[in-house]
């Protein structure tokens, strides 16, 4: 049973709905109905929403795979703080700029080393090319 991953699942499931509250009511402080405007707080929220999207289901499963496969609670919680610790700072430096900072461009290396790491530890425990479990 995947207990730890299940942790993350749900952590994620809730964020995901808060940022998409939260565009919400940037959707009615700003009055834009559809799409963005012209406001620049209805596109950061709508990014920093969609960006999430786009990026978390997949670490989501690679992380549920890889618990399936056997890898350690260890594995999974830090990897699944990573992804966490990644979206927020992602978010974080979105907010503050639409331009380059630190928060955007530390949230989105670390997304992508978690997604890289994940591919490989699935990989590697799907071939049974080690014990990382």
């Amino acid at each position: 049973m995947p207990l730890v991953s299940a942790i993350y699942l749900a952590v994620f499931a809730l964020y995901i709905v808060g940022l998409g509250y939260w565009v919400t009511l940037v959707r009615g402080a700003e009055q834009v109905s559809l799409g963005t405007g012209e406001s620049p707080k209805m596109e950061r929220a709508v990014r920093i929403h969609g960006n999430t999207v786009e990026n978390v289901p997949l670490a989501l499963m690679l992380l549920l795979a890889a618990e399936l496969q056997g890898a350690s609670a260890t594995w999974i919680h830090a990897l699944g703080s990573g992804l966490m610790l990644a979206r927020l700072l992602h978010a974080y430096g979105l907010l503050q700029t639409s331009g380059r900072s630190f928060g955007r461009f530390w949230g989105t290396a670390l997304t992508w080393t978690v997604v890289s790491v994940l591919a490989v530890l699935d990989l590697v425990l799907a071939l049974g090319w080690g014990a990382l479990g």
